[in-house]
């Protein structure tokens, strides 16, 4: 990463008033109105070419089970096409407010997770795309990401226009009360279960309640019970442990590949903070297998890595390939300057500690074979809340939920004051985006009808697994 030299000045006190006025002048540059705009772009790429760029990069052999992925349904294959909506809101207005985004900030990417001291939170969960960038990204993409949840799920098109309307009318409002924080108590504030009261989305406590019960059984400890088999050595005595292979989700790895792994770890070990250095010295690795994730994810290399510690304990790591955001060629780096991250691994980590209320203890970065990695606790007490499994009530209450934990997170790096001055006295923005959300979600069924065709004719190779 370049040196940042931006030195903080902590001599000048500025008015919160004359924040929140700074605020309220954008909207003439930027009414709420203007956020009700086209959904592509007059110069987007065409789908099959936009899936061929994104596939760059990716191992061969895994392709076609991308391609599998994104045609099951219009919100599957948005899961895997944020560079062509960042594409698409390239040219679109935007207030100049900078955030570090999530940058795929669609309703799945909001997921249950464990905190140091083992309390159940829900936050953005996926920072694969972070980067500096329009607030207003975020948002849209959450937006049009619930009318496609909704849609799949089989919720009434009104049901699924409000969900998007009160996810942008909830991040409002949420600006606005921590605006009115005092900056430790709104920069501590965690989203746990109190969150979903305060976002008035309570039909939502039993799904989070299950959602959490399901977390708090997701263990490394649970993992390695079903994931791994005992194998006695017979050359030297000692019992050992292994993944089990799943083919075609999880397979073994040669001892070249395996070895290189665990150089990697041992190298991203000096990203952690040294009281977390000591405690990973402690573990030593059994295994690394390869393991298949996520959607947009499919394709790039993955493993997991066995990690033994104090008798019979099991740790897992993730050791997940990373690259340049989606969104990063479409920036305008001149209105949204950021730091040259030359790692990608680095990018993301750096993201994700800005963002998240907590971030994992093992969070970090390494590389392996000359490509960038993040590595993370794999499966740490981790559950969800399907989008596409809520009826119309709860997609709403989901919707409110997303959009107060967006809120939030973006507040850990724009200054609420100024956004709640754009806001103010305005409510047409929830209509705005909620129009726009619904052409956008319209504009990816085209989309997704696209890859389908040229799938259905040979043109594209698709597997499922």
């Amino acid at each position: 990463m370049t040196a940042d030299t931006t030195r903080l000045d902590l001599r000048t006190r500025v008015d919160a008033d004359e924040v929140f006025a700074r605020g309220q002048a954008l909207r003439e540059m930027v009414p709420a109105s203007a956020h009700d705009h086209d959904p592509a772009a007059a110069d987007r790429p065409a789908v099959l070419d936009f899936v061929a760029a994104s596939n760059r990069g990716r191992l061969d052999h895994l392709v076609p089970l991308r391609i599998g992925r994104m045609v099951e349904s219009p919100f599957a294959f948005f899961r895997g096409a944020a560079g062509l909506m960042a594409a698409d809101l390239a040219a679109t207005p935007v207030t100049g407010i900078a955030a570090q985004l999530c940058g795929d900030a669609h309703a799945a990417n909001f997921g249950l997770y464990g905190t140091p001291d083992g309390e159940i939170v829900m936050d953005v969960n996926d920072f694969d795309e972070t980067v500096p960038g329009p607030w207003e990204w975020d948002l849209k993409r959450l937006a049009a990401s619930l009318v496609l949840a909704g849609r799949e799920g089989g919720v009434a098109e009104r049901a699924c226009v409000e969900a998007a309307e009160d996810a942008v009318r909830s991040y409002r409002r949420t600006i606005r009360d921590l605006a009115e924080m005092p900056f430790l108590t709104s920069w501590n504030a965690l989203p746990d279960k109190a969150a979903i009261t305060r976002a008035k989305a309570d039909e939502l406590l039993d799904d989070f309640e299950k959602a959490a019960r399901k977390a708090k059984r997701n263990t490394s400890a649970k993992v390695a019970e079903r994931w791994t088999e005992h194998l006695d050595d017979h050359v030297t005595g000692v019992r050992q442990r292994r993944f089990v292979e799943n083919p075609p989700i999880l397979t073994r790895v040669d001892g070249a590949s395996c070895g290189a792994v665990i150089d990697g770890l041992e190298r991203y070990v000096d990203t952690l903070r040294e009281s977390r250095r000591t405690l990973l010295g402690r573990f030593s690795v059994a295994d690394v297998a390869f393991r298949i994730v996520g959607t947009g994810s499919v394709g790039l290399r993955s493993y997991v890595a066995l990690l033994l510690g104090n008798g019979d304990e099991a740790l897992v790591l993730q050791v997940k390939q990373a690259q340049r955001s989606a969104l990063a060629p479409h920036l305008d780096t001149a209105l949204f300057p950021h730091a040259a991250f030359e790692h990608q691994g680095e990018r993301i980590v750096h993201g994700a500690r800005l963002v998240q209320a907590e971030t994992d203890i093992l969070l970090g970065w390494t590389t392996i074979d000359g490509q960038p990695y993040i590595v993370r606790q794999f499966r740490n007490l981790k559950g969800d809340i399907d989008p596409t499994a809520l009826d119309g009530n709860h997609l709403d209450d989901y919707g409110r939920l997303a959009g107060a934990l967006l809120a939030r997170a973006h507040t850990r790096s724009l200054d609420p004051r100024l956004l709640a001055g754009y806001f103010d006295g305005d409510a047409d923005l929830d209509e705005a985006i909620g129009r726009y959300a619904v052409r956008y979600a319209d504009r990816t069924e085209v989309d997704h009808e696209d890859l389908e065709r040229a799938v259905r004719s040979g043109r594209v190779a698709a597997v499922s697994a």
